[in-house]
């Protein structure tokens, strides 16, 4: 009988500890858990410390046990785990108890776990309901008990608890639920996470606020039976209200701008890093601006498009009429506004630094600064006549001289018109028509075509070129007679950017949007600077600002002028109306906007200029944005005189001189004559 007896003992112990070998064969070592980092969420904020967006695998903030209110500690061991302080990581009674409920069940389904055993699922093993795993469970739990104290075990198991809607760990749950950090939560506030952790989506105060009334309630008796709390407290807490909706504290704003800067982020730190690593990062971008910004460019193309466009036949587009608009700080290059589209759900093109369109009349700002290296001054007179180009069979361009009026032009061109090696090229005025000899900032500010093919055949293609490089555009740039008419391909951005290297006196800034990026710790991981490059004369820049201070005053951005502020700018208009631009600046911050179709549809309304439909929602927008600048002059550099000057001769006004105007000119190449015309 002993016999038998030792055999069956035999193999039960040995069934026994191949059974636990089995369970406890991919048991994880908790000496990991010091190392242990939950996934957390990567926060973007704006200049003033205000939240965009964030980004999220899972929706998490870690927080450190001196953070987390004392309430809020009570009410989790209160309702979770009141032995918590004397228990060695498991409760025998709730074992033995859930095992009897178990049992009368048949299946695995009461708990009875400690808030060590908790963690320990939470943290390592898979939620599912198994005899294996419990007893998993508890064995990870008396090793955490074993390796740290109480006061870290509370720490990680209030960062890692889950509360819904991918929301994980009390801090972000404080956010989301009452719009608060969680330091500042009330009792109830506290009884009412607590309560709802068993079960986030069904207790949630916004699914069933009845049941998370009771859960919370329940929370506070609790306490109250554990005095943690008194009956005045109790009964207080009680009578406190619900949130009934979810704070919008962490809804994305800017999304163009927030999709930049995940664009040179996510590869620089990698997929996890920036996504799981709980990145902090703080932008240029102020979000008040981009939200006045935004709503005022969505409703002006709204009723560009529904007023406009949609009673033009002739347009043939069926896409939805875009922008893009970007405002920087002059002096630093940092990105107050970003905007790159109407709809960011529909389309994550980012016009502002993804599309490439012609610049029109916005180039020629470029054009005019070559001139003035070249030692024109704003009262130098230029050609504003018929002129005509052929390109010979190496397709380079060439200007007939003598052709200057529509008969000589007819003449010139009679021998090319047969012969298919040769192209004729006849540029022309938006209105048609010619001024003649004009000043050089005459021209600018009324635009001339025909002034600005002139001063390129002057200068070269390649010179102006040059010019434009050096204050800021990137993009490939053709050397060909119509360059001054904005015929190459650029961005908004690049443009802006280029402007602002004349809105800072000469000095080029490369744009950012990047200030700073910290871990979860605090620790600086890269922290960015203005990029200064002088790269023009002071004195020639002020010519050409001075210049374009007058196209907001008389010229084609005249709309501008309701601001009642020193602002420079270009109007800007392609071929058909395609693209429709201005770009303008204050000594404090420069703009640029843009509108036109991504299909290139063409826009046949003859008042759809960059100056009767763009310069108007530009001023609207940098009307609330200038709202935080001082009203004040740009600079005027040393070597500088001013000269009263006569518009239509360039030469300096006499009395009888009806057009005059105050000219700066750089020192020594002022007007000598007097104007000797007869008005």
């Amino acid at each position: 009988m002993f016999y038998i007896f030792g055999v069956i003992a035999f193999i039960l112990i040995f069934g026994v500890s191949i059974l636990m070998r089995r369970v406890f064969s991919d048991l994880p070592s908790v000496d990991k858990l010091a190392e242990y980092t939950p996934l957390l969420t990567t926060f973007v904020y704006d200049i003033n410390g205000n939240v965009i967006t964030e980004y999220s695998v899972e929706r998490r903030s870690f927080l450190t046990l001196d953070k987390i209110p004392l309430d809020l500690q009570n009410a989790l061991i209160a309702m979770e785990d009141n032995d918590f302080f004397k228990h060695w990581g498991i409760s025998v009674k709730g074992i033995l108890r859930a095992v009897a409920r178990d049992i009368l069940h048949r299946k695995v389904k009461q708990g009875g776990s400690t808030i060590t055993q908790q963690l320990s699922k939470l943290i390592f093993l898979k939620p599912e309901r198994t005899i294996s795993r419990k007893i998993k469970e508890i064995f990870i739990a008396l090793q955490i008990e074993k390796n740290f104290s109480k006061q870290e075990i509370l720490q990680m198991y209030f960062n890692q608890i889950y509360f819904g809607g991918g929301v994980y760990g009390v801090q972000t749950a404080s956010k989301i639920y009452f719009g608060k950090d969680v330091e500042n939560l009330t009792l109830s506030e506290s009884a009412l996470l607590i309560g709802i952790i068993p079960a986030p989506e069904r207790y949630s105060p916004f699914v069933n606020p009845d049941l998370a009334r009771r859960r919370r309630n329940l929370v506070l008796l609790r306490m109250y039976e554990e005095k943690y709390i008194t009956k005045e407290e109790y009964q207080k807490a009680k009578e406190e209200p619900l949130p009934d909706k979810k704070s919008v504290i962490y809804a994305s704003n800017a999304p163009y701008f927030t999709e930049y800067i995940r664009q040179q982020l996510e590869p620089k730190y990698g997929v996890d890093m920036f996504w799981k690593g709980g990145l902090r990062i703080y932008t240029t971008l102020d979000l008040n601006m981009q939200k006045k910004a935004e709503e005022i460019f969505e409703k002006k193309l709204s009723e560009y498009e529904s007023k406009n466009v949609s009673k033009d036949s002739q347009n043939s587009s069926t896409s939805t009429l875009q922008g893009a608009f970007i405002a920087m700080e002059s002096k630093t290059g940092a990105i107050k506004i970003m905007i790159g589209g109407r709809n960011y759900k529909e389309s994550q093109f980012n016009r502002a630094t993804q599309a490439k369109r012609q610049a029109g009349s916005t180039f020629k700002p470029f054009v005019w600064f070559c001139a003035l290296m070249n030692g024109y001054t704003p009262a130098t007179m230029i050609n504003d006549s018929p002129m005509v180009f052929y390109s010979d069979s190496k397709m380079n361009w060439h200007l007939i001289e003598d052709a200057t009026d529509q008969a000589t032009i007819n003449e010139a061109i009679e021998p090319f018109l047969e012969n298919p090696e040769f192209k004729i090229w006849m540029p022309s005025n938006f209105d048609g028509k010619f001024l003649g000899q004009i000043t050089l900032r005459k021209a600018l500010e009324k635009s001339r075509n025909l002034s600005s093919v002139y001063l390129v055949n002057k200068l070269s293609p390649n010179s102006v070129i040059d010019v434009a490089y050096r204050a800021g555009i990137k993009s490939k740039l053709e050397p060909v007679p119509s360059i001054g008419l904005g015929t190459s391909l650029v961005s908004v951005m690049e443009m802006t950017s280029a402007f602002n290297t004349f809105a800072n006196g000469g000095i080029q800034v490369d744009p950012f949007a990047i200030l700073k990026v910290t871990d979860n710790n605090g620790k600086v991981l890269e922290e960015n600077f203005p990029k200064e490059t002088e790269v023009f004369r002071p004195q020639e820049v002020y010519l050409l600002v001075n210049m374009m201070k007058g196209v907001v005053q008389r010229g084609t951005g005249k709309v501008v002028s309701r601001l009642k502020r020193p602002i420079a700018g270009k109007t800007g208009t392609t071929q058909d109306s395609k693209d429709t631009w201005f770009i303008g600046f204050s000594p404090d911050i420069t703009a640029g906007a843009w509108m036109g179709y991504d299909d290139f549809s063409k826009i046949t309304m003859s008042d759809w200029t960059g100056g009767s439909t763009v310069a108007p929602w530009w001023t609207d927008i940098m009307e609330e944005v200038l709202k935080e600048y001082p009203v004040r002059d740009f600079t005027v550099p040393d070597k500088i005189t001013f000269v009263s000057i006569d518009e239509d001769s360039g030469k300096i006004a006499g009395p009888k001189c009806k057009n005059k105007i105050m000219e700066a000119f750089i020192s020594g190449t002022e007007p000598t004559e007097f104007c000797d015309i007869s008005h």
